[in-house]
């Protein structure tokens, strides 16, 4: 009698772990299937910009998802790249510099500004070695200068030379990307390198070098923007909406958390400490909805490009924006 209760007691464990096991499994399978359920967004964004904050903090990731979202991020080594991209409809939305939406624009491509970031002049500019013999921005007449096509870094040079008295005649304008920019800057190929955080960091801390000209030496703000196609821009505006929300919190969080901010970017970029501290230490970070003054800087930019033929067909910046504020 007893081995036959200690049996019955058996099958009746044996039992309840299969039904929890087969429980458990459903829940798996509802899960599974509540993911499959999920909108996928694509975000284009470069190393050591708000996005690269974001995806490295893993926040944004979540709250989306719980709004219904997956989020997935490309890189991308420059604005242009990633205008390219969003044009053949491989991403949703793009962070950029001022200039690649510009030029996309003139270019054909159908975008729209959502949102504006914080100031990125103090580490956008012109960089020398310091042994150069380059210590103002008229020293750069008769100098090569590397930059890339359709990226701020474009306009920087523009405005650099203007602020001097230069124009793009006295000097040799080189256009590379930026593998070969950096190449061809670190064995002297050019005299100098027009770039953007965090590469301007990196060679002023690792390789002997300064900044002959600062956005904020000529008035070039240099701002982060994020744009979308403008057919998912306006089927997605509740999507745009948390995605501004919830990448401003994750600026707010930069701003209050400095040093956890340094080791985050440090593990993210793989680079020096010292070099993410200088970077860091020369910004502050947000994201909110388009300003009149965003659109303002912007429209500057599309009317010399096109009034020093840099690009064919004028553009009304003010026609590709959603929701700007004042």
């Amino acid at each position: 009698m007893k081995n036959k209760k200690i049996a019955r007691k058996s099958f009746i464990f044996a039992l309840l772990v299969c039904w929890i096991g087969v429980a458990f499994y459903g829940w798996k399978q509802t899960q599974a299937d509540d993911s499959s359920n999920l909108q996928t967004i694509v975000i284009g964004y470069q190393a050591g910009d708000e996005f690269d904050i974001s995806q490295a903090r893993g926040e944004l990731v979540e709250k989306m998802e719980a709004q219904g979202y997956k989020v997935v991020f490309k890189e991308f080594q420059n604005g242009s790249a990633e205008m390219q991209a969003l044009a053949s409809g491989s991403i949703d939305y793009a962070r950029i510099g001022d200039t690649p939406g510009v030029s996309a624009l003139a270019a054909g491509t159908d975008l729209t500004y959502v949102a504006v970031g914080g100031k990125k002049d103090q580490g956008s500019g012109i960089l020398v070695h310091n042994d150069s013999g380059i210590d103002s921005a008229e020293d750069l007449a008769g100098k090569t200068i590397a930059y890339t096509q359709g990226t701020s870094s474009q306009y920087l040079v523009m405005k650099a030379l203007a602020a001097a008295g230069l124009t793009t005649d006295d000097v040799n304008l080189v256009s590379l990307d930026q593998s070969a920019a950096s190449v061809a800057y670190a064995d002297g190929t050019v005299d100098a390198w027009a770039n953007w955080d965090p590469a301007t960091s990196q060679a002023e801390v690792t390789d002997n070098s300064k900044l002959v000209v600062s956005g904020s030496d000529i008035g070039d703000n240099n701002r982060s923007y994020i744009v979308a196609a403008s057919d998912f821009a306006e089927e997605n505006e509740e999507a745009t909406a948390l995605l501004i929300e919830y990448t401003n919190e994750d600026m707010e969080w930069a701003n209050e958390n400095t040093d956890e901010l340094v080791d985050l970017l440090t593990d993210s970029l793989g680079v020096d400490q010292a070099v993410v501290e200088k970077m860091v230490s020369r910004r502050t970070y947000s994201m909110t909805a388009m300003t009149s003054e965003s659109v303002s800087e912007l429209q500057d930019i599309a009317d010399l490009f096109y009034t020093e033929g840099l690009i064919e067909n004028k553009v009304t910046v003010s026609d590709h924006v959603q929701y700007a504020e004042d």
